[in-house]
């Protein structure tokens, strides 16, 4: 006898005396609340959201010829068609809708690949041919369906006008599915999936990937939680020796969502009865929704046209008079025949449906949130008016980039990331000032720490008098306030460094001036004497000691150029990233970017041009600033000439320095004995008696015999002062002129070159804006894909919305 899949199948049409009952689940007796809960959750397949989340449906698994389609026919209704071997070769995927108007259906094919299996980003479903309204015409068009879809390389159409069979296919199988759409008055309201049959092995003329390909498909349908597994097996092959019951096992190991059932149980071997009736018993393979075992007409009943109520029929003479089935205990009689399966099936499917719904509810809403985030994050779509938009753009770019080059109160602004590149400059500079020693090269070390300059090379602070009169503090005083200066500037540094690059914006040079001695000042000095007078040298010694100074400034101030032009092109590439990113398909940023820089690059060549200007004036010393070069210049006299005397005469030093004033010391009296006077007092009260008044302990100094290096220590003065006003000059001018030049003058003209460079000045601005606004084609297929899963969502949650009195 042939396979039962092999043979004709069950009559679609009722006998002429039959009462218009429903099939399977398109019973009217079952309940109006389940009936509602099977017609929402179809619905919702109708919306095609069961890609996005899990809807509860059935899957029919098993192995070749195991009966899945007679089950499938009788559980639903609807014919399958049926060929030599393997007849299923990809998904059938029913969603059946109760109707009272005339029964019908429609036919689509969904691809989620390819002709090549390559999977698509969005599924793609094609109506395949006009809706059919005679159940008689179903089955052919199913196998046309079949054939077009292990076929993806030919016209869909070529399958619906072609009549003659296809004697080879370009798949054996395919993921890709035929979906049908049937609604009638005897039709339930139910998803359903047909799947292939696992294969155990194959041919010569098959290809061996064919059997992880079908489990794979199988796999992708069974793993879903809200999957009830339909786990069919053929009676007449050993259980052991039918896979499905094993992949069925590995997706739902409790056997929580699987229902057993048992095929051809007219074909069980004699002797073997008992091995299946423990499945029956539930005392085999135990699942939480037991085995059923079921009876479709033979291949000669099918052939004289049984109807569903015949076949219904036949099978329950089957149960109750063939043995081991009329033996069983009445507790096992409810596990036996079609009608009983449907019915603990439908039960199964509405009471998975009511424990999913309101997940199904909660997933639905999350996923439009995230869908509407996703669609968010896209670029702007297309403007219908791209010459506005553009120019809109253009605007709020200038405006930011106006806000930023005039300032702004964050850390992260523009001028506050040149800053720490502005104080190494300056430091820079001031460590290219003279160290002048104001003693011999070959002196001792053990007295330099005595008379060495503030690590800022000033001996003063720069806080001065505008009448010139220095402080009344002693010489010991006035160099601790120098160190403490010192100290301050070298806490500042630190600080500076915290905030500033890690590596030096200058490079690796030596950096600073080498220390300079009063010997080799006064030797140079007399080199370049002429005619002058003894004690006099000429003034090209100090532009020589200068020069040497401020040749010395070129290379930071044009490095802190480079510096700044780095920083704000970084900063302003970012601007432009941020601005016109995610408009059109890229074009508008890399063109907007392109003029920027070479705007950027033209200030800086201008910028450039100017600092190096300013260095060659500073290359001839000049200043109008007269007295803050002389307040300086005695300041670092002053120094220079206390450090001698501290060398040449440190004793009498010591006493000056540490002379105390006093009103009137030689008229204190302490008993009969005078108060003993000190030197420096009794030297300051002579000089005042002889008519001198104004004169103070430190110039008591002067009265020391002649330093033959005096000259020199003028020389040093006068050049220590000029390069402190210099330094002062230079460190405020340079960073002035980069700002105006560089920072403030990439704002100068920029809508216009912007306007000139993007075409937006010419005819053709309209054409040029709609092609920039043109969106890449990745983003569009995102957008699509993003407002198609979208609109499936939201339709998924109106239809809850209409049905939310069901729970």
């Amino acid at each position: 006898m042939p396979f039962l899949d092999d043979a004709s199948t069950i009559s679609t049409e009722a006998s002429p005396n039959a009462e218009p009952t429903g099939v399977g689940l398109s019973n009217p007796q079952m309940s109006l609340n389940r009936r509602k809960m099977l017609d929402l959750v179809n619905r919702l397949h109708s919306t095609g959201v069961q890609v996005d989340i899990d809807l509860p449906q059935i899957a029919v698994i098993g192995s070749q010829s195991a009966g899945k389609s007679s089950l499938i026919e009788s559980i639903s209704g609807i014919t399958l068609p049926r060929a030599a071997g393997t007849c299923t070769r990809c998904p059938t995927e029913c969603r059946l809708t109760f109707s009272e108007s005339t029964w019908k259906c429609d036919v689509s094919l969904r691809f989620t690949t390819d002709a090549k299996g390559k999977p698509l980003g969005q599924a793609r479903n094609e109506v395949f041919g006009p809706t059919i309204y005679r159940k008689a015409e179903l089955e052919d068009r199913i196998r046309r369906a079949q054939r077009a879809i292990l076929n993806p390389s030919k016209p869909v159409k070529e399958f619906l006008e072609n009549d003659g069979e296809v004697a080879e296919t370009e798949l054996s199988f395919s993921t890709n599915c035929v979906s049908l759409q049937i609604s009638g008055p005897d039709v339930a309201d139910l998803s359903f999936c047909d799947l292939p049959g696992l294969i155990a092995s194959v041919g010569r003329d098959r290809d061996e990937n064919d059997i992880n390909l079908v489990k794979n498909l199988v796999s992708s349908y069974i793993r879903k939680p809200s999957c009830i597994i339909l786990l069919t097996v053929a009676c007449e092959t050993d259980f052991e020796n039918q896979g499905a019951h094993q992949l069925a096992r590995q997706w739902d190991s409790g056997g929580k969502r699987t229902i057993g059932v048992l095929t051809k149980p007219d074909r069980i071997p004699d002797g073997d009865e008992s091995g299946w009736i423990a499945f029956i018993k539930n005392d085999k393979e135990t699942l939480e929704n037991n085995w059923y075992c079921v009876k479709q007409p033979s291949s000669s009943d099918l052939k004289e046209k049984w109807s569903w109520e015949m076949a219904r029929q036949s099978e329950e003479r089957f149960f109750a008079s063939s043995r081991p089935w009329r033996e069983l205990e009445g507790m096992y009689q409810k596990f036996l025949g079609t009608s009983n399966l449907v019915t603990r099936l439908s039960s199964i499917l509405s009471d998975l449906i009511t424990k999913r719904l309101p997940g199904i509810r909660e997933e639905i809403e999350k996923a439009i949130f995230k869908t509407r985030d996703q669609l968010a994050e896209l670029p702007r779509e297309a403007s219908k008016q791209p010459l506005n938009e553009v120019s809109s753009l253009l605007h709020n770019f200038v405006a930011d980039v106006t806000r930023q080059v005039t300032g702004i109160p964050d850390e992260a602004g523009l001028l506050q990331l040149i800053r720490p590149a502005q104080e190494q400059f300056r430091r820079e500079i001031r460590l290219s000032l003279p160290k002048f020693k104001p003693y011999e090269k070959n002196r001792k070390e053990s007295t330099v720490d005595s008379s060495d300059e503030s690590e800022d090379g000033e001996v003063f602070s720069d806080e001065h008098d505008d009448d010139g009169d220095e402080d009344d503090a002693s010489s010991n005083e006035k160099r601790a306030a120098s160190d403490d200066e010192g100290r301050d500037e070298a806490r500042e540094e630190a600080a500076a460094a915290i905030s500033s690059p890690p590596v030096s914006l200058f490079g690796k040079r030596k950096r600073g001036s080498k220390v300079i001695y009063v010997d080799e000042v006064f030797v140079t000095a007399k080199r370049y004497c002429t005619r002058e007078l003894p004690g006099s040298f000429p003034f090209v010694v100090r532009q020589k000691y200068i020069n040497t100074c401020v040749k010395q400034w070129r290379y930071p101030a044009v490095a802190l150029c480079k510096a700044v032009y780095r920083t704000v092109s970084d900063y302003l590439n970012e601007m432009v990233h941020r601005h016109f990113s995610d408009f059109g398909r890229g074009n508008l940023h890399d063109l907007v970017r392109f003029i920027i820089h070479e705007h950027i690059k033209s200030c800086f060549s201008a910028t450039e041009g100017k600092i190096n200007w300013l260095v060659d004036l500073e290359e001839q010393p000049f200043s109008l600033n007269h007295h803050y070069f002389q307040d300086y210049q005695s300041r670092y006299l002053t120094y220079y000439r206390a450090s001698r005397y501290m060398h040449k005469h440190p004793a009498v030093m010591e006493k000056i320095n540490s002379h105390k004033p006093s009103s009137h010391p030689l008229a204190s009296k302490s008993g009969d004995a005078a108060q003993v006077i000190p030197p420096v007092t009794k030297a300051l009260v002579g000089i005042t008696e002889m008519g001198i008044s104004s004169v103070k302990a430190r110039d008591l100094a002067k009265l020391l015999p002649t330093d033959k290096m005096s000259p020199a220590l003028e020389v040093m003065a006068d050049v220590r002062a000029y390069c402190q006003v210099a330094y002062k000059r230079f460190t405020d001018t340079v960073p002035m002129a980069i700002d105006r030049e560089l920072v403030l003058g990439i704002e100068k003209d920029i809508i216009s070159l912007l306007r000139d460079g993007l075409g937006l000045n010419s005819l053709k601005a309209q054409s040029i804006c709609v092609d920039f606004a043109r969106e890449k084609p990745a983003v569009a297929n995102r957008r699509e894909e993003l407002n198609k899963k979208l609109q499936r969502l939201e339709e998924a949650s109106q239809q809850l919305l209409r049905c939310s009195g069901i729970d």
